[in-house]
């Protein structure tokens, strides 16, 4: 594969020590890398060194002649007043297309990412359609190597799994820094890690994000141990160079020379073993043994006239692990709020144990003063903290967070994303609690920091309720989920994938109730009558002319590619309503093979 994009002996710094320093590598044509490191790594500030937004301090970056490199950045800014159609022809405003041909790209791009109106104002979409937008607009410059900044930011979970298929099935490469294991899992073939942990700045393996994990593991094991014999190699010179004046003179000036590099390189050592660190999350429990601390018993709740859930009953005991999950707006942080207390049920009842106790992080850390010191964010009304009955200074306290001494007068309104979520779990650590209610914790947290507050919720001897788009953490913490629709259905389902596997379903199935409904009644036959046994035996040839009329509306989308939107929109309509008709008939064939069955 051809060399796209080559990055030789990057430097980078914005304080004394570099971000990165020499960093080299490739991307090569069609190749999947998935981009990590730990918050204030230079992820972000990598990418736009490679779309020449910023400028390296020293190195070259050097692009194949006419390559076409894409970007997605974390935050979707696109221009006032106009059209979800005008911001991607205007993305395609340097690209030298005639008019027609950058209408056309924008239809296709707009409909392979699920818009139906692209007259829509840009300004009246929600974060993850704004989110769809901006990929829409890279997309139609048909990159040959994409750019994707923390794309899965503002995406719901059925959301982040489309984006995986579509980046899977695409014809380009792309380079995608990610905190989501399980969508770095499903995307990258090889990963990258930027860390002042490396040499130079970044490590890279091929496989997978496990394969990754494996092969670093064994990396930062070796240079554990290269510190130990280096550590030991310069105690010994320091001993035999401090024992008196005559053993410097016996030793010649190289060898002293060599002694200063061994403590050069303990030094360098010292500071990538520093990097590696991870901050210290251990909440804290009350040890109460309450059987039920809250239980709920047919609650509903509707906002804005909207349905949420009903009928829902849930029991939170010591060891429970409850994950909430739906699309965005679907009433996940309504549901949290009704079980913590913060909003009352429209229906039901909803019961605590006495003297509950209770903490919750709040979505976008809402209660974070940004106007406060980190000092007094961490540590109200003194210079020391209190956590698990022992006295510690703010210090302490913020360096167990990855926090610098430097820092503790910063205000908290310029500190990261992935910083301030460090701040309000370290404000949480310090309440001992019967239940955590955690809406959202792991927005902007780095993998390291994602392992720690998992490891943590595990060890809580309490019940924890999360809302979270990092289905690795739900996965393995999550003892049940609860899943919504956005429609007002809930249900209890046995894992993450069990519930987008039914999201999945969920649309045919809209499609198949009507049907199902009229056929209800007759679900007490178990025998097949004259007409329906004729119907069940010309089913396979029916599907058969059905599929067949789906490939033919494909091909006429594929065909109205370049006669404009309207003719674009009416095609891929044609095409919906073949598909639907395949699945109806696929539902008949289901239910008529049930009834033969006697079920």
């Amino acid at each position: 594969m051809s060399v796209l994009l080559a990055a030789r002996d990057l430097t980078k710094s914005f304080s004394a020590r570099p971000l990165f320093d020499g960093l080299t590598f490739d991307l090569r044509a069609g190749e999947k890398v998935g981009l990590i490191g730990p918050n204030g790594a230079g992820k972000s500030t990598l990418l736009r060194l490679l779309t020449g937004r910023e400028a390296p301090d020293a190195g070259t970056i050097t692009s194949r002649r006419g390559v076409v490199v894409g970007y997605l950045a974390q935050d979707d800014v696109f221009p006032a007043d106009r059209s979800v159609c005008e911001v991607v022809v205007g993305g395609l405003a340097d690209t030298g297309l005639e008019e027609h041909e950058r209408d056309t790209r924008a239809a296709i791009a707009l409909t392979r990412v699920g818009f139906d109106d692209h007259d829509q104002p840009a300004s009246t979409l929600s974060g993850g359609w704004r989110k769809r937008l901006a990929l829409a607009r890279e997309l139609a410059r048909e990159p040959d190597v994409l750019l994707l900044d923390e794309p899965t930011n503002h995406l719901d979970l059925p959301g982040v799994v489309w984006l995986e298929k579509l980046l899977r099935s695409a014809p380009f490469g792309y380079l995608v820094a990610t905190h989501d294991r399980a969508f770095l899992r499903a995307v990258a073939d090889d990963v990258m890690e930027v860390s002042r942990t490396y040499p130079g700045g970044v490590f890279r393996a091929e496989g997978g994000y496990d394969s990754f994990a494996d092969k670093r593991d064994d990396f930062l094991e070796a240079q554990a141990r290269m510190r130990e014999a280096v550590a030991n190699q310069v105690r010994r010179e320091t001993d035999w160079l401090g024992r008196k004046e005559s053993a410097q003179r016996r030793k010649s000036r190289s060898r002293i020379g060599e002694a200063a590099d061994r403590r050069a390189e303990l030094a360098e050592l010292d500071v990538r073993t520093a990097a590696r660190g991870a901050a210290g999350i251990d909440f804290a429990g009350t040890g109460r043994q309450t059987k039920k601390l809250v239980t709920a018993t047919g609650v509903s709740k509707s906002l804005g006239g909207k349905p949420l859930f009903s009928g829902l009953d849930v029991l939170l005991a010591p060891g429970t692990r409850l994950g909430l999950l739906g699309p965005n707006g679907g009433g996940k942080s309504t549901l949290l709020k009704v079980l913590a207390g913060e909003l009352a049920p429209d229906a039901g009842t909803v019961v605590r144990a006495d003297g509950l106790r209770a903490v919750t992080f709040e979505q976008g850390r809402a209660s974070l003063d940004p106007t406060l010191p980190l000092r007094r964010a961490l540590s109200p009304n003194s210079e020391m903290v209190t956590f698990r009955d022992r006295q510690l200074h703010v210090g302490g306290w913020a360096k167990q967070f990855l926090f610098q001494a430097e820092q503790l007068d910063i205000e908290i309104g310029a500190l990261s994303g992935g910083e301030q979520a460090r701040v309000r779990i370290a404000q949480l650590m310090l309440k001992p609690a019967d239940v955590l209610f955690l809406d959202e914790p792991t927005n902007d947290l780095d993998i390291p920091a994602l392992e720690v507050l998992e490891d943590s919720l595990g060890d809580f001897p309490g019940a924890v309720v999360l809302v979270s788009h990092d289905r690795d953490l739900m996965d393995r913490l999550c003892t049940s989920v609860i899943g919504l629709d956005g429609r007002g259905n809930a249900a209890h389902y046995g894992s993450v994938t069990q519930w987008l596997d039914a999201m999945t379903r969920e649309e045919p199935a809209k499609a198949k109730e009507p049907a199902k409904a009229a056929a209800a009644p007759a679900k007490k036959t178990k025998k097949l009558s004259y007409k329906e046994q004729q119907e069940w035996d010309g089913m396979e040839a029916a599907v058969m002319v059905a599929e067949e009329a789906v490939a033919a509306r494909q091909a006429e989308v594929e065909a109205a590619g370049t006669a404009g939107h309207t003719v674009l929109m009416a095609a891929c309509k044609r095409l919906d309503d073949a598909q639907a008709i395949v699945e109806k008939l696929y539902a008949r064939w289901q239910e008529l093979e049930a009834r033969r069955a006697g079920e």
